[in-house]
C-alpha cells in the first residue's frame, strides 16, 4: 500500500502572459461549486489571471442554500 505523502499544492509563482515572466501571485476563491472549490491565480503586479486549481471536495459534502 502506498502513502500519499502530498494532499494539496499551493503556487506561489507563476508565468504571467501579461508580464512575460515569472511573478508572484495571490490564491483567490473564484467559484464553489457541488464537485469542490475553484481558485483562480492572480499576478500581484498587474492582476492578470495566471492560472487556476479545482480542489475537489474530499467528503462529499452538500451545498445549503438558505
Amino acid at each position: 500500500m502506498r502513502r500519499q505523502q502530498y494532499k494539496d499544492f499551493d503556487a506561489t509563482e507563476l508565468f504571467c502572459p501579461r508580464c512575460r515572466r515569472s511573478v508572484p501571485v495571490r490564491k483567490r476563491l473564484l467559484l464553489v461549486l457541488s464537485e469542490g472549490e475553484k481558485y483562480d491565480y492572480i499576478c500581484v503586479y498587474c492582476g492578470t489571471s495566471a492560472g487556476d486549481k479545482l480542489v475537489k471536495d474530499k467528503e462529499g459534502g452538500k451545498i445549503v442554500l438558505g
